[in-house]
């Protein structure tokens, strides 16, 4: 079994908390009953993919959800209901990156859209002080930069290429067993983070 040289990381669920349940109610309070056959931890439909591949603007994505409303709601509502998932960073797995950053190069890899990235980095600031958690990392790969997104296989593709990793000898940890199951079909390690768990907890030396 290769050697453990490197650490690909998810951000929300993995080092941002994340509530998709909020969002659910948010845009239910706009009077989407069904919002979570539009978009949920695991599936999105082809708009929200869309947006996370960063192949429509922010003001398509606002258009067309407020389009699908009749036009009763207006863009910031979109954007706070939108926004709504997002809570806060773990501040004890941020201090612990620093640690495993001096043992491992570290690779953030994240299904993400401008939308959100604007609004964690915000919050990211708020708590930490500095400007966006890029600093922790080798490299940050957002979907919507990308052009691509997990689960299929060529954003992990991409990053091996631009990083120059090799699968087997990198660490990939996600709390999605979607893109867990692709990593793994490639070669990956992996690690299917639990509800509750944080990576501080995870004994490295053994994967």
């Amino acid at each position: 079994m290769a050697l453990l040289k490197n650490i690909i990381l998810d951000l929300g669920g993995v080092l941002l908390n994340i509530d998709y349940h909020k969002t659910e109610k948010a845009f239910a309070a706009l009077g989407f009953s069904d919002f979570n056959k539009m978009y949920t931890q695991y599936t999105a439909d082809k708009v929200f993919a869309r947006l996370e591949t960063g192949a429509i603007s922010n003001d398509d994505f606002y258009n067309y959800i407020i389009t699908a409303a009749n036009g009763t709601i207006d863009q910031e509502q979109v954007k706070n209901a939108w926004n709504a998932m997002l809570l806060d960073f773990r501040t004890g797995t941020l201090d612990f990156l620093s640690e495993l950053g001096n043992e491992y190069p570290l690779f953030l890899l994240s299904n993400t859209n401008a939308i959100h990235l604007e609004a964690f980095r915000e919050i990211f600031t708020k708590q930490t002080g500095f400007a966006a958690i890029d600093q922790f990392f080798r490299k940050a790969y957002y979907s919507h930069e990308v052009g691509l997104r997990k689960p299929n296989n060529d954003i992990f593709e991409y990053v091996l290429k631009d990083a120059v990793l090799e699968a087997e000898e990198t660490l990939f940890i996600d709390d999605s067993f979607n893109n867990i199951n692709t990593a793994a079909s490639m070669g990956f390690k992996t690690h299917l983070l639990q509800p509750g768990e944080n990576i501080e907890a995870l004994l490295y030396k053994t994967f």
